[in-house]
């Protein structure tokens, strides 16, 4: 069980912030507890991007919980990959679910929802929500059951 951190890029390093947008900056390391299923949550508070039409800032706010297996997400590789979306052009839903697949495709969770709160434009505020669960487990079950009861 590599619990030492060994072969991760950005943590304890200096900090350099892409301009665009970066999958590759994600990192991964080992879960020691494989067998327990439990939650973490980031929230993102300070979440940027651009609008895709007119190039303003939107600014939100993203919840990432998810159910770990194998690899769990380093949280300032997440941090740089959630900065690199300042420069991004995407509408909020389109980035909402990037993000999702984007994590999948990094640790291949057990079950992982990701949500955006964006500051209304327009008086209008839009939450997008995204989960997916592992196909022919539990986990599907408990994505449907959740995406049923989101309010």
């Amino acid at each position: 069980m590599d619990r030492s951190g060994e072969g991760l890029q950005a943590l304890g390093r200096k900090t350099e912030y892409r301009q665009d947008y970066a999958p590759e900056v994600l990192e991964t390391f080992e879960n020691i507890h494989p067998g327990n299923d439990y939650w973490v949550r980031f929230n993102c508070p300070e979440f940027t991007t651009l609008c895709p039409i007119t190039g303003q800032p939107d600014f939100g706010e993203i919840r990432i919980s998810y159910i770990p297996d194998r690899r769990m997400v380093e949280s300032k590789s997440l941090k740089l990959y959630l900065f690199s979306f300042r420069s991004h052009g995407g509408f909020h839903e389109d980035c909402v679910n990037m993000i999702m697949k984007d994590l999948i495709k990094l640790m291949d969770p057990k079950y992982i929802e990701v949500t955006g709160f964006f500051v209304p434009r327009g008086g209008i505020s839009i939450y997008p929500y995204a989960n997916y669960g592992r196909p022919g487990t539990k986990y599907e079950t408990l994505a449907q059951e959740r995406f049923a009861r989101h309010e």
